[in-house]
Parts: C-alpha cells; structure tokens; sequence
C-alpha cells in the first residue's frame, strides 16, 4: 500500500501548476520606490540607465524564482548597503536563505558577462584610441606608447592563513604577468613605485624613485603621474559607489570575495558606458617605494627604457595646449 500512496502523491504534485513569479509587494519601501520611477540611486547605487543596460545583459528569460528583476534589485541593494543577509531579507521581505542564493547567482551571472563589458583593445583603432587617451592624459607624446594603468587596491576581507600579498607577488600571479598576453610589442603598461619596472615578461613603467635627480627625470615623473592617475580615478569611482564594499570589512568567504569585485568593476563599467559618473573620494596617496622584484630569470629590467622616455620627455618639452595626439 506505502509504495501506491506514494506514487499517487507524487502524480499530484506533479499536477499543481507552479506560478512562474511571485506578486511584487509594493508595500515594501526599496520596490515601491523603485516601481514608481523614483532615483534608484540611493537604494542601488545605480541610475535608471545603467540599470536597464545591466537587465539586458542579464536577460528576461528566467522562468522561475523571484524574476531577474527582482533578484538584480535584491542582490544591488546588498552590494549597496553592505547589509548582512538578515537585514536584506527584512527590507525585501524574503528568507534570509532566498537573499543568500541570490546574491550569489547574481553575482555569478554579473560575472558571467563580464567579457561583453570589460576587455583589452580589440582592433588596432582601438589601441591608437588608448594609445591617444594615455598621451593626452599626460599632456606629452612621449608616452604614446602607453597603453594602460595598473594599481592595487586594498580589501578588507577575513583573511585566510598565507603570506601578506604585496602589488608585485600579485602581479606575479596574474595570467597577465605569465602569459604575457597585453601589451603589444612596443608598448607598455604605466604603474607606480610599488611595481618593479620591467621590459619583460610585462612592460611596466614606474616613476623614478624619490628624491628626484636632475629635471629630466622630475619632469617624466610628472607626465608619467598625471597619465597614471586614471586608474587612482577609477578606483576612487569604485569606492565611492560601493564604499560598504571597499570601505569596510567585507564578510564574507574569502573564495567569495573575487567575484564581488569583479562584479564590482561589471557595474563599473556599465555605469561609465550609460553616463552614470559618481565623483571619486578623494584618497590620501603616499609615496610607494620602487619594487626591486623578486629574482625572477626570465625579468629584463625596464630601466633602460625609463631612461630613452625620459629623454623623449625633455627633448620634446611641449607648449601647454598644443597636443596633436587628441
């Protein structure tokens, strides 16, 4: 008889039609705001625009769950605030447990795009447009060739057991150091002090260290500065949209925590594309100390080519305004 009731509950089961969203609660502040067209900027940190173009990226197609809609709003209120689960799940009216799953899917799925959202130069215009925006960034053709910035940018997380990890062990780790991929030849990355100055595997250009010797090298530190400070900008852009993110410690596992800043720099840039520009905070930077790097074989020096940069700068002084790069 047990093995027929079973079968019997299971075909009805099988019969009940599942609804393929839930009602949206208007009587909850976040969604009602939000659903009668008020900024959404205060609640998700996000314009209107940008919020349409990430809900096209995600796609409408889910057939189950709470909507994409109403995940997206779920997991960027979370983001926003830096609220604990508990808390999202009483503003949202939803199981902690719901809010849990869906910061992660979503996160995941930011993630998924993030190749349609951020990548290098794709055709040779492309890198001439970097190129250009580099040297006018400078105010100064000599650096022409630049076609990047890197930094570090600290997170405050619950760290796992290991060694601190400074910029240069970080940059040695990445695939962009070991395979070498970006730049083109001739090209080169531009970095700060806490970076060693490479030709190869990866061409990076640091500053000269401190005190400066001779105007040659005070004036190619101070083009190389004013072009480098994009990605300072940037970063501060970040903090400042997300500051529960970047400005407290983030709670969660650590295996977690390179996604959230992936997705981070997703909506970054989602955020620039659609004109939704939030003023960076202005952050103290301190002097970093030159990396002397670790000894690694394969590592040429960039020394030399400071130098050639250097020269270029002082030998093509330019009249402030007169920039045929742009």
């Amino acid at each position: 008889m047990a093995p027929r009731i079973a079968e019997e509950k299971l075909f009805v089961w099988e019969q009940i039609p599942r609804p393929l969203y839930c009602r949206i609660n208007l009587s909850v502040p976040v969604l009602d705001r939000f659903f009668n067209d008020q900024d959404t900027r205060p609640d998700f940190r996000l314009s209107r625009e940008s919020l349409k173009v990430l809900l096209d990226l995600l796609g409408q197609d889910r057939r189950h769950g709470w909507g994409v809609t109403i995940e997206t709003l779920v997991f960027l209120f979370w983001l926003a605030s830096g609220a604990s689960y508990r808390v999202v799940s009483r503003v949202f009216g939803m199981p902690r447990s719901t809010v849990h799953r869906i910061v992660h899917r979503v996160t995941e799925e930011v993630v998924a795009i993030r190749h349609q959202v951020i990548h290098l130069p794709r055709t040779e215009e492309d890198l001439e447009a970097v190129s250009c925006g580099f040297a006018g960034l400078a105010r100064h053709r000599a650096l022409r060739k630049a076609t990047g910035a890197i930094d570090g940018c600290h997170v405050r997380i619950v760290p796992p057991s290991g060694p601190d990890v400074h910029d240069s062990r970080v940059l040695r780790h990445s695939p962009l150091y070991r395979r070498a991929l970006y730049p083109p030849p001739g090209h080169y990355i531009l970095a700060d002090g806490g970076y060693p100055c490479l030709q190869h595997p990866l061409p990076l250009i640091t500053p000269y260290k401190r005190p400066l010797q001779g105007v040659g090298p005070q004036r190619f530190t101070s083009h190389h500065s004013r072009a480098r400070c994009i990605i300072e900008r940037a970063f501060g852009m970040m903090k400042t949209r997300f500051r529960s993110i970047f400005r407290q410690a983030l709670e969660v596992h650590h295996t977690f925590v390179p996604q959230i800043i992936t997705a981070c720099a997703v909506l970054h840039n989602i955020c620039i594309g659609a004109g939704d520009i939030m003023a960076p905070e202005e952050d103290i930077v301190e002097d970093v100390a030159e990396d002397e790097g670790e000894n690694v074989l394969e590592a040429v020096s960039g020394a030399p080519w400071r130098d050639q940069l250097s020269a270029e700068v002082s030998a093509l002084e330019e009249v402030p305004g007169d920039h045929d790069y742009v």
